[in-house]
């Protein structure tokens, strides 16, 4: 859809969807389903949204442990990013996907950045608000996705009816 429609870019952004705990551990021994970020256990969902923050594309689920960049590589949507931003659709994202590749922008790290980088982080950042909107919107009206009592691999498949739901009441665009 992107670029035919005339979309000047897309945003990418991440979320935990929240879940009771899953007593399933890593290799290394520490709880798959637990974000440190976030301090609680539940699931990563990733939400693609078009310039006005509507959510367009979800992902599958990833363990709350593992990183947004992780996760949009292992759901395959980096390429498809990559491949819109050689034909002049970049994707705005935030920090959590430094280092995801061309096309993808994200705000520079750091202290004592030059007026530039500053003036560059503040226009992505703003261009870039639309996109929780996205998570909120589908997070606060499906009630199911507030807190996730069954197995959190069910997450992927749940956020993605909330997708389609959320298309069949919305007015066409």
């Amino acid at each position: 859809r992107g670029i035919e429609s005339g979309w000047e870019h897309v945003c990418l952004d991440g979320t935990l969807v929240s879940s009771t705990r899953c007593r399933e551990r890593s290799e290394s021994g520490h709880d798959l389903w637990y974000s440190g970020k976030h301090r609680r256990h539940g699931g990563n969902v990733q939400v693609l949204t078009d310039p006005t923050g509507y959510p367009v594309w979800i992902s599958d689920v990833a363990p709350g442990s593992v990183h947004d960049i992780t996760a949009a590589r292992r759901g395959g949507i980096l390429g498809a990013l990559y491949q819109a931003a050689a034909g002049g659709m970049p994707t705005l994202a935030d920090k959590g996907y430094t280092g995801a590749g061309i096309g993808i922008h994200v705000p520079a790290k750091g202290h004592d950045l030059d007026t530039g980088t500053r003036c560059r982080n503040t226009l992505l950042s703003a261009m870039r608000a639309s996109a929780e909107r996205a998570n909120a919107l589908l997070k606060t009206r499906w009630k199911a996705l507030q807190r996730i009592s069954l197995c959190p691999w069910r997450i992927g498949s749940i956020a993605a009816a909330a997708l389609v739901l959320l298309h069949l009441q919305a007015p066409a665009w």
